[in-house]
């Protein structure tokens, strides 16, 4: 088996674990520094499987709230979107590319999250759903690109490179 079938199965097992932990900083912070380790270490395609196959299993296996099945398309979208503009820019600076992707997926889940919540629930209901988009990914994406650059460095040290 390639080492980055290896690589994506570990990630895509390490970002479906992840919402066991019921801490959103915990399982959004894993499950992005999945997604850039994806690019860094298997490409985008590896990321993009990544970004798309926990969702799904969170959705089937109900760990999400039921009114949030309807962002599960656009946490997906924001997912790839990191995935994209990091692996388009990471080879000129981390920290840019990283900003970059981490910007993009939370304007993305921001503007959906205002959106389609707003649409399909009332009040409170709302507000709480729409903030566990806002703020909280923001945050997350960045530690977790924080996570990955440390764990990547580690990699490479170990590897001589």
């Amino acid at each position: 088996m390639p080492k980055e079938a290896v690589l994506t199965a570990a990630l895509i097992g390490a970002a479906t674990i992840a919402p066991l932990f019921g801490q959103q900083l915990v399982t959004g912070t894993i499950v992005n520094a999945a997604l850039f380790l994806a690019v860094l270490t298997a490409g985008f395609r590896a990321a993009a499987v990544v970004a798309v196959i926990p969702s799904l299993i969170a959705l089937a296996a109900g760990t999400l709230p039921a009114a949030m099945a309807a962002m599960v398309p656009y946490i997906m979208a924001s997912n790839i979107a990191l995935a994209g503009i990091f692996s388009r820019l990471r080879k000129t600076n981390y920290w840019l590319a990283a900003a970059g992707a981490v910007s993009a997926k939370f304007g993305i889940l921001v503007l959906s999250a205002a959106a389609i919540l707003t649409a399909i629930t009332h009040g409170s209901v709302a507000l709480a759903l729409a903030s566990m988009m806002g703020w909280p990914q923001l945050i997350t994406a960045i530690l977790g690109a924080v996570l990955a650059y440390g764990i990547n460095l580690k990699l490479k040290n170990q590897n001589g490179k």
